[in-house]
């Protein structure tokens, strides 16, 4: 469950980075009152966090990530 609350966020953070990269358009900030609101800050914050996790994602063994329901198949 963490591992997916993750990746949303982190999917969150990417579309605001592109929508800064093509628009120089703030999402998280337009809806929270600007980048130095606190709540932006707190989003920021649960993005980072959620990046850090997410790097943990590459160190995993695929084989035990997924759960075939079969013995045939190796």
């Amino acid at each position: 469950m963490l591992d997916k609350i993750s990746l949303a966020l982190v999917i969150i953070g990417a579309l605001n980075w592109g929508s800064i990269g093509l628009f120089q358009f703030d999402i998280v900030a337009w809806i929270f009152g600007g980048q130095g609101a606190i709540l932006s800050r707190i989003v920021y914050t649960l993005v980072a966090l959620a990046g850090v996790w997410c790097v943990s994602l590459l160190f995993r063994d695929t084989e035990s990530l997924v759960e075939t329901g079969t013995d045939d198949i190796q």
